[in-house]
């Protein structure tokens, strides 16, 4: 995950992106947006649930993203799910291009994030996790936090 730097601040997680997934790679891509998704961003309006991202004549877009409209908008604001653009260096589109091209990988959104004022994505290289693996994550947060508690109590002593 991305250092905590104190200019940015979270608009929305993903959070069944590390479960479902396993993130092979991460970048910080920049979105085409209109200004009152910006504004609806601000107040922290955004679902990245059951989104991801496509490369399509060498650009790469958001799907699915769902950002509520902002409701002093003028003239109805923009559709809450309509296609975005991402904003990445042409190297970072074709080593994704690259990489979903092999078989079972897919480009999920992670995070939703303001960085210096600017509206930013961290989107990931995945591939879909089997079930024994969503298993064997749960057992490591569970003896992750048996292991806490047990310091914890310890410490205590």
């Amino acid at each position: 995950m991305a250092a905590k730097d104190p200019a940015t601040r979270a608009i929305a997680t993903n959070r069944r992106a590390r479960f479902d997934y396993e993130v092979l790679d991460t970048y910080e891509a920049g979105m085409v947006l209109q200004g009152s998704e910006v504004k609806s961003l601000r107040e922290g309006r955004a679902n990245l649930k059951d989104s991801y991202a496509i490369v399509k004549d060498g650009e790469v877009f958001l799907i699915g993203c769902h950002i509520s409209p902002y409701p002093f908008a003028r003239g109805g604001g923009h559709e809450p799910e309509r296609t975005r653009k991402l904003l990445l260096h042409r190297h970072e589109i074709e080593r994704i291009r690259a990489q979903i091209e092999e078989r079972g990988r897919t480009v999920i959104p992670i995070r939703m994030y303001f960085k210096d004022g600017k509206a930013k994505l961290e989107i990931g290289v995945a591939k879909g996790k089997d079930r024994y693996d969503k298993r064997e994550t749960l057992k490591r947060k569970q003896a992750d936090r048996e292991m806490e508690r047990a310091m914890r109590y310890r410490s205590l002593d």
